[in-house]
Order: structure tokens, then sequence, then C-alpha cells
């Protein structure tokens, strides 16, 4: 096949790809400029791409002026410009009688490269200035290691239990001495503890690995709430004991002559989310692991956006490659069997919710996290929007009534329900709800009596 041939060939190639528009792996620019430059260290750090200089971002042919010494020129300021220097491969095409130009980036092998001090990346159809942390976790994977692997210089072995380290090396089977085991799995460098050891066996409560636990009755009020501050394992049991205590069981008739007690959510899916926040955490983050439980939902919040190219449509999908912030972290847990295999558990969560007969989990990728919902299917809309109202006010009153007579335990029914705004029925009803619970008792008869309130 002739030379003039090849190049029809390429650059009919080259017609489908232009009409197809731009995407992940395409950007068109009107001219080579700073723009275009952008574009080219986005590609180097993200999966590669063509940028194609002389087309317009409608699609048409712009064409570009080209000299003998053009690309060449053009080659050198992308070498100069970025730093490991990339060397793209150019060609030349003519499309309707105009010159265009096609840059060929490949996916650099030592990331993140720089463009003039700073660092681009590619998301979709565009390109986005990397962040502080971006930059540093694509560092760690070029050189395939995590955060959790370097080591701690603010705590020492001693800042570690040896309870806790004995305790594991039992669990998983091994004959050894702390110092020897924290050497086979990494948890030391250079005579230091790594930050993944500090977190796994800390003797201490680290404000790092604070994950905070919330009841709610409404969307502002706070019936129950843990904070929790201690080793990664041990949080993994902590905190589903809390969320478990807030869960009801009911009863389906599966044909047998008893009863089956089922949980309003299945737990194994409920733990498998809790170990995932935990594991997947971005502990370098100011921000808390926070958990919300209300009465139709558990919501899941989470520092740390999706690492690499890892989006919600695929995570939603099942069809990714996992990604692992953390490492030596994972590994621990894989250890101790609280991880079965990497990446397979979001598929394990949807399978569990779709046989239990309950809508999917939501996954929200925020700007600072990560946040998963989950819906126990178990009331309606408008049943917990009636259900919280009516709690909220019943709740208010009862508040706003001990507050009054904590000032004055000599209030009637009459003053209480001219001071609050209610009728004389409902101060009676929440007075006998105050009294049922054991915060009030009456002292005394009805006209010469008092009000007694009991601290808890």
């Amino acid at each position: 096949m002739n030379r003039n041939k090849i190049q029809n060939i390429h650059v009919l190639s080259l017609v489908e790809v232009i009409n197809k528009g731009e995407n992940e792996s395409v950007e068109f620019k009107k001219n080579f400029d700073n723009s275009a430059l952008t574009s080219i260290n986005a590609f180097a750090n993200t999966k590669g791409g063509k940028v194609i200089v002389g087309v317009k971002d409608d699609k048409s042919i712009s064409g570009i002026e080209i000299n003998n010494e053009t690309i060449q020129n053009w080659i050198n300021e992308v070498k100069n410009k970025t730093n490991p220097p990339i060397i793209p491969l150019v060609e030349t095409f003519e499309i309707d009688k105009k010159k265009i130009a096609v840059f060929e980036i490949d996916e650099y092998p030592i990331k993140p490269v720089s463009l003039k001090g700073r660092y681009f990346k590619r998301a979709k159809n565009s390109n986005h200035q990397m962040s502080i942390t971006e930059i540093s976790n694509e560092h760690l994977k070029t050189v395939n290691s995590s955060w959790d692997f370097y080591k701690d210089t603010n705590h020492s072995i001693n800042d570690l239990s040896e309870e806790k380290i004995y305790n594991f090396i039992e669990k998983i089977g091994i004959n050894v001495d702390l110092i020897t085991f924290l050497n086979k799995f990494e948890l030391t460098k250079a005579n230091k503890i790594t930050f993944g050891a500090f977190l796994l066996f800390t003797a201490n409560e680290p404000l790092l690995s604070t994950i905070e636990v919330g009841r709610f009755s409404t969307e502002t009020i706070i019936k129950d709430s843990l904070t929790v501050r201690t080793d990664l394992i041990s949080e993994v049991k902590i905190v589903l004991e809390f969320v478990q205590k807030h869960l009801s069981k009911g009863y389906i008739i599966t044909g047998k002559p008893q009863r089956e007690e089922r949980w309003e959510y299945p737990l194994d899916a409920i733990r498998e989310i809790i170990i995932n926040m935990i594991v997947h955490r971005d502990y370098r983050s100011s921000s808390d692991s926070i958990i919300k439980i209300f009465n139709n939902r558990i919501e899941f919040f989470n520092p740390g956006s999706l690492l690499g190219s890892l989006s919600i449509e695929k995570v939603m999908s099942g069809k990714y490659r996992s990604h692992l912030r953390n490492k030596q972290i994972a590994n621990i847990f894989k250890e101790i069997g609280l991880i079965e295999k990497y990446g397979s558990g979001i598929k394990r969560i949807f399978e569990t919710f779709n046989s239990y007969g309950l809508k999917e989990p939501m996954f929200e990728s925020l700007e600072d996290g990560f946040l998963v919902t989950v819906w126990n299917g178990n009331k309606t809309t408008q049943e917990t929007t009636q259900e919280t109202t009516q709690e909220t006010t019943q709740e208010t009153t009862q508040e706003t009534i001990l507050k009054l007579l904590l000032k004055n335990p000599n209030y009637t029914i009459i003053d209480l329900a001219q001071l609050i705004g209610k009728s004389d029925s409902t101060i009676k009803e929440n007075l006998a709800k105050l009294k049922q619970n054991g915060s009030i008792e009456r002292i005394g008869s009805t006209k010469s009596g008092y009000w007694k309130t009991i601290n808890k």
C-alpha cells in the first residue's frame, strides 16, 4: 500500500474521531497555546489522549499555519515546560485543504507531571487543576505505596497497645514476637512506626480516627450520639453495635412453623459499609466520618473523594478496578478476615439490599468526601413525615415545659398553656408523659402543690 493511501486511511479515521466530539481522551484546540499545553499535561496525568490543533469546539475545521520548524518548536515548548519532560508524538494532516496537527500523548509512567509548577488531570471532557491531596496520591500510586506506609514522626512504639497487637497475632495464627510482627507487616520504617501502625493498634484515642454517630428523631434533633476514637479494628465493632442498637426487628412469614426475625436493614451490608468507611477514609483530612441514623434511612459520610479515574457510574455498575487509598490498613483488615476480596464490597452491598427487597443504596461523590445513603423501606415518605413532625412537636413541648418548671415549679396547667401557646389538653398530655418517663413529679395537691423536676 503506498504512502498516499495510508495517509487517506489515517485522515478518514481522524475525521471519525472529530465527528464524535471531545471526550475523556480527545480535546480540540483552535491554536497551539497555553490551553493546549494544559490539555497535554492533563492527558499525561490521566489515561493519555489526543490534542487536535486546528479544530474548533463545534468540530469545524479552522486549520493552522505550519512551516518547517513549527512542529519541532511546539515539541520543544512542551518538553521545556513540563517536568518530568513530555515528548509527544505529533502528526500533521490535511482535511478540506486545511492543515491540522494531532498531539498523541501517552499516560506518563511516573506521575504526576507538572506544567510550569502546576498539575492538571482529565475528567470527562475537561481539565482540572489537581489538589495537593491528588498530587500526593498520584505520587504514592507511582511508587506503589500509600500514605499509611510512611513513618509517623509524632508517635513511637510506646503509643501502641501490646495487648491489641498480641490479640491480632493470636487471631491470624502466627507465632512471633511484637517486633517481628511489626517488621513482617512493614508497620515500622527506619525504626519508626508507620501511620498505619498507629491507627491500627493505637493505645490512645487519636483525633485522626474520629467517627461521629447519631440517632436523629428529626433532621435536626438528636436522640442519642456516640463519638468513637480508638484503633480502627475496634471501631468496626463499636460503631456496628451502636447502629444495631437503634435498628428495629420485624417478622417475616417463611412457611416454617415459626416466624423468622429480620432486622430492618441487612446487617451484613451495614457492616460492609462501615468497614469500607474505615479502610478507605482519607485520614489526612480534617473532617470526621459521620453516620446519621434517621427513621427511614442511614447516611454514611466519609472524608476522601474517589481515587484516580474511578467515578460514581463505575461504582454503581460494579465494573471497576479497586483503588486502595490505604494499602497497609487494607492488608491488615484482609489478614484478620474483615475484608474478603479487594473491590468486591460494593457489589455485595447491592446484592444484599436487592435480596432484602429494599431500595438500592445511593452513592454520592462530594467535594470533600463520599456519601452513602440506605433506606429501610418500612415507612412511606408520608408516614415518616407525619411521624417526625408529631415527634418534633411533642419533644419541643416537653422540653419547653421542663425549662419553665425549672424556673417556676408552681406553674399551673393554665399558666403553661398560656406561656407555650398550647391547649390545656395538650399540656395535660405532655405532663402525663413527663411523669410517666420519670422527668417530673407532682408534690402535693393539684391546687396547692408544685412540680418537682428530676435530674436523670
